[in-house]
């Protein structure tokens, strides 16, 4: 770390801790730590990050520390496709699927959608016979993204009613296969590389209760989705069905490209390219906004007090609607295989803790089983609450109504707390929280939300230092299961002896 960005830290760990209240005490606070994006098809989100203990004093060196860290120089760099994973000496162009990039990535990867848009249109009008159910099997991003994203958005009368099976676990094999008819469904399967020993394991299974239920030619029915389409060749997919994507794209950053083929088929081709015009209306707001008034640049500077200055190792998003109950999983890969690193881009130790372990769960539920933590407990835990104001539902108003104030009330009730000469029933409050309130959670909301969270994690990486698109902590494991599933490998007692408990040693 250089010795700017290091009195840059000591600067903002010495500044004064305001409480909420009384940083509110500025009747102002709310209009300038409260912004809208407006999105493609006339809907918008508002982000309010006011429940913070932001304030200019701290935006001041976080802007001063954006700058020593070179965050326009990378931002630049990310979006004109330039390598930003230095140990892997890759770009990162997710946001060329989006069309927001360097004009020959966003050339091809338009290509590449046409290319799907195609094959989706011709199974819908009946190319591989009736298809009334798809099997996606993939794992780590090649999953969580298309989950998120179907459950989401295809709620009612989905086109093609789509699993997303990522565990390597039967059981989970075995759930999709209830729900589907062998001789309706085809297999999407989901690699990178073509050869993750989870997902190609899962697809054989798929291939084998075809075979056991008499589908005629299971092999015909599948669709390959990878950055090695030759490896797809190999394992016996048709070249018209197969879905490439560019290798510049990681796979927790990849459901903008063919990854998105469960997404396409379960609501249409329109409206997957919907959920990339959100994105891409972010993509837009990140390249072209400096300082605070970039929203994830914004949040980043929040996560940064908190964890670096505060001292908080979590942070919790609650979704106050069904339809985005996946996100809170979503953003744990997103956010911690990117920033969960002990080293900076270039080798170095890095100085202070990295990325928060994110978790959270669905409003009302939480409130009845995490939040008594986060009121009374001794963790101070930021909070994200993210709601729709429009509803997910036909049911009487009341409900929606009630999930509102609900989320409205929680963020509330953090920062005011309550004082009571009964200690158990006393709210010391001051816990910040933010929220990001929608329109509606239709697709282009979808898209812009995911977008915002990965440009926020790009940001926080980018004031850290840190590289955030290798993962190479999710690889010692994997080679471990390998030796073991080898034989004759030596391992500590304790390994030794759950191996024989288990009869695999």
């Amino acid at each position: 770390m250089s010795e700017g960005i290091s009195s840059i830290w000591e600067r903002l760990s010495a500044r004064p801790r305001r409480s909420l209240a009384e940083l509110f005490a500025d009747e102002g606070r709310v209009a300038v730590l409260s912004d809208r994006l407006e999105l493609p098809g006339g809907g918008g989100i508002l982000f309010d990050w006011s429940k913070t203990h932001l304030d200019d004093g701290l935006i001041g060196l976080f802007d001063e520390l954006a700058d020593a860290a070179g965050f326009a120089d990378m931002r630049a760099r990310l979006f004109a496709g330039e390598v930003v994973n230095p140990s892997e000496n890759r770009a990162a162009e997710h946001t060329a699927l989006r069309g927001v990039g360097d004009p020959a990535s966003v050339e091809e990867a338009q290509a590449l959608l046409a290319r799907m848009g195609m094959l989706v249109g011709a199974i819908h009008e009946g190319a591989m016979g009736d298809v009334k159910h798809l099997i996606h099997v993939g794992i780590g991003g090649s999953a969580l993204g298309p989950a998120l994203a179907v459950d989401a958005l295809a709620r009612e009368m989905p086109l093609v009613d789509v699993h997303v099976v990522s565990n390597i676990d039967g059981c989970a094999l075995e759930e999709a296969f209830a729900a589907c008819d062998p001789q309706t469904t085809i297999l999407a399967v989901a690699s990178k590389t073509f050869t993750t020993i989870e997902t190609m394991t899962n697809a054989i299974s798929v291939l084998e209760w075809m075979t056991q239920h008499g589908v005629a030619d299971p092999s015909g029915r599948v669709v390959a989705l990878t950055a090695y389409p030759e490896k797809a060749v190999e394992w016996g997919v048709d070249e018209t069905r197969i879905l490439p994507f560019p290798e510049s794209v990681g796979g927790r950053y990849s459901l903008w490209s063919s990854i998105g083929f469960p997404i396409a088929m379960a609501v249409g081709m329109d409206e997957f390219l919907e959920m990339l015009d959100g994105a891409a209306a972010m993509d837009r707001h990140f390249a072209e906004t400096d300082g605070a008034a970039n929203l994830p640049l914004r949040a980043a500077f929040a996560d940064l007090y908190y964890s670096r200055i505060r001292g908080c190792q979590t942070r919790a998003c609650f979704a106050y609607d069904e339809r985005l109950r996946l996100l809170p999983s979503y953003l744990q890969q997103l956010e911690m295989e990117s920033n969960g690193k002990s080293v900076t881009a270039d080798g170095k130790p890095v100085s202070g803790p990295t990325a928060p372990i994110t978790w959270g769960g669905v409003g009302t539920d939480a409130q009845h089983a995490v939040f008594q933590l986060l009121h009374q407990g001794t963790n101070l835990v930021p909070v994200d609450f993210i709601a729709s104001i429009a509803a997910g539902d036909v049911l009487d108003p009341a409900h929606h109504r009630i999930l509102l104030m609900n989320c409205f009330a929680q963020g509330a009730a953090l920062m005011a707390g309550r004082a009571s000469s009964d200690p158990a029933r006393s709210y010391p409050g001051d816990r910040p929280s933010a929220t990001i309130l929608c329109d509606d959670f239709d697709a282009a909301t979808v898209g812009a939300l995911i977008a915002f969270h990965e440009h926020r994690t790009f940001a926080n990486a980018v004031l850290m230092g840190i590289n955030p698109f290798d993962q190479f902590g999710v690889e010692l494991g994997k080679e471990i299961a390998k030796q073991i599933e080898a034989g004759g490998a030596k391992f500590d007692a304790s390994t030794t002896a759950l191996l024989q408990a288990a009869g695999l040693g």
